[in-house]
């Protein structure tokens, strides 16, 4: 009653999980991935490049915005960490130079030198 025939299976059937059937199942998994490099990836290391691009480009005379939203001119910038900008007048701070968010204004290069 509960007995069903089982049915041999035909000898001259293809042999399965040969490398289409493979591919054919890793094809999602390799778009996915395709899909979040060029979506979410690759634009992350482009704004990174740009973010370090204008970090490196910071100079003495530049109007900064502070990742804590303080607006300050740079005072003094050297090649290392820090820079030096003043948020009102006479008032100083140091200030990582990580730390800022955006450049406003680009200023032209102050000559130091005095004509004699």
């Amino acid at each position: 009653m509960f007995v069903t025939p089982a049915f041999a299976q035909d000898a001259a059937a293809p042999a399965t999980g040969g490398f289409a059937d493979i591919a054919i199942q890793l094809m999602p998994i390799l778009l996915l991935v395709v899909i979040f490099w060029l979506l979410i990836f690759r634009p992350q290391q482009k704004r990174l490049k740009a973010q370090q691009a204008m970090l490196s480009a910071i100079r003495r005379g530049d109007t900064v915005v502070t990742t804590g939203g303080i607006v300050g001119k740079v005072t003094k910038a050297v090649d290392g960490e820090d820079l030096e900008v003043e948020i009102s007048q006479g008032v100083k701070v140091k200030l990582v130079r990580g730390m800022v968010a955006d450049v406003r204004s680009k200023a032209e290069p102050v000559n130091d030198n005095k004509p004699a």
